[in-house]
């Protein structure tokens, strides 16, 4: 990369907020330029800010990640924002892909992971922490869903699921997979419908809860 990704970090802990700039700081293809302890801090900023990536926080005084998020894409569609949280709640994660988030990473993530989470949201790719997966792959395990096996899809679907949980579009999706963007398009409502899901940001989460991305 020759051009520096530019990141912005919003979270109301000061103490997080700089050990994480400093682990973006030894990035070479990346700079951080602004910082926010709020969302009405990040958007007044963002005015004359603008960066490529967005690091949020979701729970913070006054304005949280989740409406934050939601305003911040209303006015720059192209922000690639991913969610920052303690915890890897369902209800978060669907909120804040909900309002337009393409990634949720743990507070607890290493460095090599923050690397790869930078690089995929780069890409235009979604990006979710491996121990978001894990979190959920355990809370399952003793949880009464766990019961319910996942449902029952072809080498074919999977590829696809895979591709869409990763932000590829439609037509992405059938130039990788060598098929047309309508027989995608069928491939995503079978999806939506097998597993029982509502819409995109639905079978999103399906495919996390049941480890299949």
């Amino acid at each position: 990369m020759e051009q520096k990704v530019k990141i912005f970090l919003v979270d109301d802990h000061e103490i997080f907020r700089n050990g994480l700039a400093m682990v973006i700081g030894k990035l070479k293809y990346a700079e951080l330029i602004g910082e926010a302890s709020s969302g009405e801090q990040f958007l007044e900023a963002l005015e004359n800010n603008v960066p490529e990536i967005v690091f949020m926080d979701i729970q913070m005084p006054g304005m949280g990640g989740i409406e934050a998020t939601k305003i911040a894409l209303e006015k720059k569609p192209d922000l690639k924002i991913a969610a920052l949280s303690m915890f890897g709640e369902e209800e978060y994660l669907q909120n804040m892909l909900e309002a337009g988030a393409c990634g949720f990473l743990l507070k607890n993530i290493t460095k090599s992971d923050l690397d790869q989470a930078i690089r995929f949201l780069n890409e235009g790719k979604n990006y979710f922490s491996p121990e978001l997966l894990q979190y959920f792959t355990q809370r399952y395990i003793s949880d009464k869903k766990s019961e319910e096996s996942p449902v029952k899809l072809s080498d074919r679907e999977l590829e696809v699921l895979q591709l869409i949980a990763k932000g590829y579009t439609d037509a992405e999706i059938g130039e990788k997979l060598f098929i047309s963007q309508r027989t995608v398009n069928g491939h995503r409502a079978n999806l939506i419908s097998k597993t029982g899901s509502k819409n995109t940001v639905n079978l999103l989460i399906y495919a996390i809860r049941h480890k299949l991305v």
